[in-house]
């Protein structure tokens, strides 16, 4: 199941909209009357800053956004679309294609249970360095001039929760709150890991 993509758009230091790429578009677009210029939106899962497309009507910018239909192109046969399965070239060394050719349920679902094993093992650490990057980019493109902004970054990888919202306390009250919302799965992982993370310099 593909999650459905997010964002939040700010104009300056307010919170303007906060949902799905083409509601968020389209409350900017309501918001600003087309002149988006003022306004800065953020994925939410990644950080980064992203730019929508506001021309046409309210119909085009959603059907821009939500992308063209996810059916199978044309002419694809190879793998099982309706099952999701993608079929591409993987190589291996002879000792890794002879394990495969041992294992009982066949190459292929081999791979992927081994896969899912090595994903779900490092799952909660994958999502505290994706939350650690989605809120240090955050910060450095809307906070960059805040009081105690570097001191917050280096306690946000150094998984101090407590000094990092410390730090962020005097910080415009919606762009704390998302810089915090961003950064909650790095703080929550860190948690419940025994390892430290390294600080960043």
């Amino acid at each position: 199941m593909t999650e459905t993509p997010s964002c939040t758009a700010f104009f300056n230091d307010r919170l303007l909209a906060t949902g799905a790429p083409w509601d968020v578009a389209l409350a900017i677009k309501q918001a600003t009357l087309g002149d988006a210029s003022t306004v800065l939106v953020f994925d939410d899962r990644t950080g980064r800053q992203i730019d929508f497309d506001l021309r046409g009507s309210d119909d085009e910018i959603a059907e821009r956004l939500r992308g063209p239909d996810s059916a199978p192109a044309a002419g694809r046969s190879r793998g099982r679309p309706k099952l999701g399965v993608i079929a591409r070239e993987v190589t291996l060394l002879p000792r890794h294609w002879d394990w495969l050719a041992q294992q009982p349920e066949g190459a292929s679902a081999a791979i992927r249970r081994l896969i899912d094993a090595a994903r779900a093992k490092s799952a909660e650490a994958d999502q505290a360095r994706q939350a650690r990057s989605a809120a240090d980019r955050f910060m450095m493109a809307m906070l960059g001039n805040q009081p105690g902004w570097e001191d917050a970054s280096r306690a946000l990888y150094a998984g101090d929760a407590a000094r990092f919202h410390a730090l962020t306390e005097p910080w415009p009250t919606d762009l704390r709150d998302y810089a915090r919302r961003l950064a909650e799965a790095a703080f929550t992982a860190q948690a419940h890991s025994p390892s430290s993370v390294a600080p960043r310099q």
